[in-house]
């Protein structure tokens, strides 16, 4: 199996590649600064002829970082384009023959999930590299997903010590209300994304989390 990247604790940051493009790599090369945990590309392109060159366009940013650089449900594009993993929104129903491929690639997996403790269950023998829970607040970049119960996200924490992500509507504001939780990292989008300084707001938002786990 070939050594890939890892996923470690922090700022986890997701990217909409609908965003005005000069905008969007303005707010890129802000937010790399900061070293986020991981760098997710929504799959929100506005037109397929502008996968390829935003994608090497955004790898070019992140080259040397060292921070892993993964796709929204296409594991066939952590191939064609040298990525470093595929987060799915849900668990994929072929991951039993998909998966073990990836891994064979090095290459990470994780999955979004939410209240049903099945499914939960399921990534979890899936041997996904994390599960990011979604949507912890009302969100609008999130608004297809129901409210997780903090008491889900507890109960998962008890059964594996594989990563676990919170994610939607986590702004500087609602963190302190993860205080009773045990995680490791959050997912944001437009709370870095579309800051005046991106560098900052993750910045911002790694004191608050490691203020939390004190």
């Amino acid at each position: 199996m070939k050594k890939g990247a890892k996923i470690n604790s922090g700022i986890y940051l997701v990217i909409d590649p609908s965003m005005e493009e000069s905008q969007l790599i303005e707010s890129l090369e802000k937010a790399i600064s900061a070293k986020p945990c991981a760098l997710q590309i929504w799959d929100n392109f506005q037109s397929p002829e502008k996968v390829a060159p935003l994608i090497c366009k955004m790898k070019a940013i992140c080259r040397g970082s060292g921070i892993p650089i993964l796709i929204n449900n296409h594991p066939e594009w952590t191939e064609l384009f040298e990525l470093d993993g595929v987060h799915f929104d849900e668990l994929p129903p072929d991951h039993y023959k998909s998966f073990p491929k990836l891994r064979q690639q090095g290459k990470l997996i994780g999955v979004t999930i939410n209240n049903d403790f099945d499914l939960i269950q399921d990534a979890i023998q899936a041997k996904v590299d994390y599960l990011s829970f979604c949507s912890m607040f009302p969100s609008s970049t999130a608004n297809s997903c129901d409210l997780v119960e903090f008491e889900t996200v507890q109960k998962t924490r008890k059964l594996t010590s594989i990563p676990i992500f919170l994610a939607g509507g986590i702004s500087t504001q609602s963190i302190a209300q993860l205080k009773p939780l045990e995680f490791d990292g959050i997912a944001v989008v437009s709370g870095v994304m579309k800051a005046a300084d991106p560098g900052k707001a993750i910045s911002q938002y790694q004191k608050l989390l490691t203020e939390l786990k004190k």
